[in-house]
């Protein structure tokens, strides 16, 4: 059993879950790239804050889900290791010397993948630390998910009253009882999925730190958790690609209109006013439904011509002293 546990959960991470990842992170490289240079209001807090470029937003999805790629590759060696051959309690007793290895190479032959006999099947029996392992780089896989899931919903949250500067595809327009709606459900899907791979992964902890002696008989509680994971992910990933993030689209006008209303430009003129001159003008273009430049001019600060040279949005995406 604790080797077909690991054969199944090195076949689905393999062949399953690692390209539906990729296919996630390239079909947010390709909107990235689609939009690279719109310039647009950052938010931190869920406040306005200084710009940057869809392509840089949505850049850092693609970072990290390679991360993620990468940390699920790097568990896989150690999924790789078989306990079979440790019998009742690691010692092998009953087995020929060479059975391990024997058995182990015929499975990645079979298989494909680099299976090999654990070292230590002393371990292998009493304890699945490569699995808990695992759970937790998927773990940190769905925290990454959450956020892209919510970052979507919000940024295409609307139409008239949310934010709005997405478009998301309408999969499943209306509502029982609001005419034309129309609901964010890939990204409610995939934050589901991920809020149930956490607590998969809670039920793995316990299961991994329950190996009492030499055997863990937490092994199925495990090895369920863990394929439900992985296939939860994979699944999700390849259809918040598919129905969501391929037929999004940036609404550049609503974009536009949000950075030139942005007051959290005056950032650019601390260095020539001084930050608390620049909190002034930004708390008088608020109060007063000023734009900033009306506000900076008015308070004697600087010129309207000095202005539009400190104060450029594209300007603002990099180290710039």
């Amino acid at each position: 059993f604790p080797t077909a546990m690991h054969i199944a959960a090195g076949r689905e991470l393999h062949d399953s879950l690692i390209p539906a990842l990729a296919h996630l992170r390239d079909a947010i490289a390709a909107k990235a790239a689609e939009y690279n240079d719109v310039i647009k209001v950052g938010r931190t807090h869920m406040m306005d804050a200084v710009p940057l470029t869809i392509g840089q937003e949505f850049g850092a999805y693609v970072h990290q889900l390679n991360e993620n790629i990468a940390a699920i590759e790097t568990c896989l060696p150690k999924v790789y290791e078989l306990a079979i051959g440790g019998t009742a309690v690691g010692t092998g007793l009953n087995t020929h010397p060479q059975f391990a290895d024997a058995v182990a190479a015929k499975i990645a032959e079979l298989t494909g993948l680099p299976f090999v006999s654990a070292e230590n099947k002393f371990a292998a029996l009493a304890a699945h630390d490569a699995l808990v392992l695992t759970s937790g780089a998927l773990k940190t896989c769905a925290a990454t998910l959450m956020k892209i899931g919510n970052d979507f919903r919000l940024l295409g949250s609307g139409p008239r009253n949310g934010i709005g500067e997405l478009q998301l595809p309408a999969n499943e327009p209306g509502s029982s009882i609001m005419p034309g709606k129309v609901n964010p459900t890939q990204s409610e899907a995939i934050t589901m999925v991920a809020a149930q791979v956490m607590g998969n992964d809670v039920a793995i902890n316990i299961g991994g730190a329950t190996g009492h002696l030499q055997l863990n008989v937490f092994k199925p509680l495990i090895i369920y958790n863990l394929l439900q994971s992985i296939r939860l992910i994979a699944d999700a990933s390849v259809s918040f690609a598919d129905r969501c993030v391929a037929g999004t689209e940036v609404l550049t006008d609503q974009v536009q209109d949000y950075l030139d209303r942005n007051l959290m430009v005056v950032t650019a003129l601390n260095p020539h006013i001084g930050y608390d001159n620049a909190a002034k003008a930004a708390k008088k273009a608020h109060a007063e439904g000023s734009t900033l430049k009306e506000a900076v001019v008015g308070l004697g600060f600087l010129s309207a011509e000095a202005f539009d040279q400190y104060v450029n949005p594209a300007d603002m995406l990099g180290p710039n002293v």
